[in-house]
């Protein structure tokens, strides 16, 4: 059984040969710069290089020798591009060197700072010294809402999510993009046995990139309608999208990922009432659109406590949910597993990158990885990853415990 068939089982409610393994194909499952240096150190690996191909969070795209290693199922279509060494540059950030791809070219000020400058001089996004990622400082809908798709059109350039894209779409102006799009998805496909994901984005939390979160969630309450308007400019930019991509990869692509960050440690940001009003319909015509136009899986990223909108987010036709936060409140594995097992499958989960894999011992890091597999992974519906990125924090000898312990209970139980 080959990657692709492994992972297109268990989203079948059918147990594989194997629990499938993700690392780094989303922007949300994958691995900071600095723990991959660390890792690749810690391995005694000295060949290849630390490329941070999210330059926003700082994520480093994992190299084939680790995806080798760690026995990795599912790859992002962005690494089929910038794969010539010509296409990055050497950068001493953080206090470490890495390389970041030629087009992100950010202002290095005195203070050792790194700014993101619009061309008339608006500094949307900021990484400070001692910080270890890009930071909004600019929402281009803070003082009023765009009155048409035009005007939504120019604010686009001074918003991080969609100045500073990650592969492929950062290289949309290339010429023939789209064909060789969906050429490297087909090679990359027959080359591999794994599956191809693409990330395209969020909406309410695009929204909330453009709004500012404060003044969105009052918006929800004291003015639903201007908020209503909002997402359908949003839904437009997005139905523009894919319009293209599902007629060039829409058959080739195997997982399309998209989602919103709904709630926060201790519950949703919004009463389920509010959500069913107002974001939930668009949630549906978003995913109908996909389902419709494309043979893609919808792999549907939501972090926080969002338990009470979970059966919502299923009726919308979600296939897969990310990063399953058993952190935060009401996210017990158990009651996830038990409830709504048989209708998604769950990616991650599978390690607490908040209290565990940065603070605990390599034996308690895998006694707690292999508790969870037993809970998630009978009956398939399950791929193994973390509770979102692996931060810099998390030591390298926790890293390489998680994988032996997934390796492991893959061999007692398979």
């Amino acid at each position: 059984m080959n990657s692709r068939e492994r992972i297109f089982k268990t989203l079948n409610h059918r147990e594989p040969d194997r629990v499938p393994i993700d690392l780094g194909s989303t922007t949300s499952s994958g691995i900071s710069a600095i723990a991959y240096l660390n890792l690749k150190r810690y391995l005694g690996i000295e060949t290849g290089n630390v490329r941070v191909y999210d330059v926003i969070q700082q994520l480093a795209q994992p190299e084939d020798d680790i995806i080798d290693l760690f026995k990795i199922d599912a790859l992002d279509i962005g690494r089929t591009f910038n794969t010539n060494d010509e296409d990055w540059y050497d950068i001493h950030v953080n206090g470490v060197d890495l390389q970041y791809p030629k087009w992100f070219q950010p202002r290095h000020n005195p203070d050792d700072s790194y700014d993101m400058v619009h061309r008339d001089g608006t500094v949307f996004a900021r990484m400070t010294r001692d910080a270890l990622v890009f930071d909004q400082t600019y929402f281009p809908c803070l003082e009023g809402y765009p009155a048409n798709y035009a005007e939504f059109q120019n604010f686009l350039s001074k918003n991080p999510w969609s100045a500073m894209p990650t592969p492929p779409f950062s290289n949309i102006g290339e010429k023939r993009f789209w064909r060789n799009l969906r050429k490297r998805a087909i090679e990359l496909k027959q080359k591999t046995g794994k599956v191809i994901v693409l990330g395209l984005g969020a909406l309410y939390e695009f929204g909330v990139s453009m709004r500012r979160m404060d003044k969105m969630l009052v918006d929800l309450i004291r003015a639903p309608e201007k908020v209503e308007k909002f997402l359908d400019l949003i839904l437009e930019f997005y139905f523009n999208s894919l319009n293209v991509i599902c007629h060039y990869v829409g058959d080739v692509v195997d997982i399309i990922k998209v989602g919103d960050d709904l709630g926060e440690n201790n519950g949703p940001f919004m009463s389920p009432r509010i959500y069913r009003k107002i974001i939930k319909p668009r949630h549906i015509e978003f995913h109908d659109y996909i389902k419709k136009h494309s043979s893609m899986k919808i792999f549907f990223h939501g972090c926080g406590s969002i338990t009470p909108l979970i059966p919502d987010l299923i009726e919308t036709g979600i296939d897969i949910l990310n990063p399953v936060q058993i952190n935060a409140r009401d996210m017990d594995p158990k009651f996830l597993k038990e409830n709504f097992g048989d209708d998604i499958t769950f990616w991650g989960g599978g390690a607490d990158t908040r209290w565990v894999i940065n603070r605990k011992s390599p034996e308690e890091v895998k006694k707690h990885v292999k508790e969870l597999l037993g809970i998630f992974a009978p009956g398939g519906g399950y791929v193994w990853n973390t509770v979102h990125n692996i931060l810099p924090d998390v030591p390298p000898e926790n890293i390489v415990a998680m994988f032996e312990a997934v390796h492991e209970f893959n061999d007692e139980n398979y």
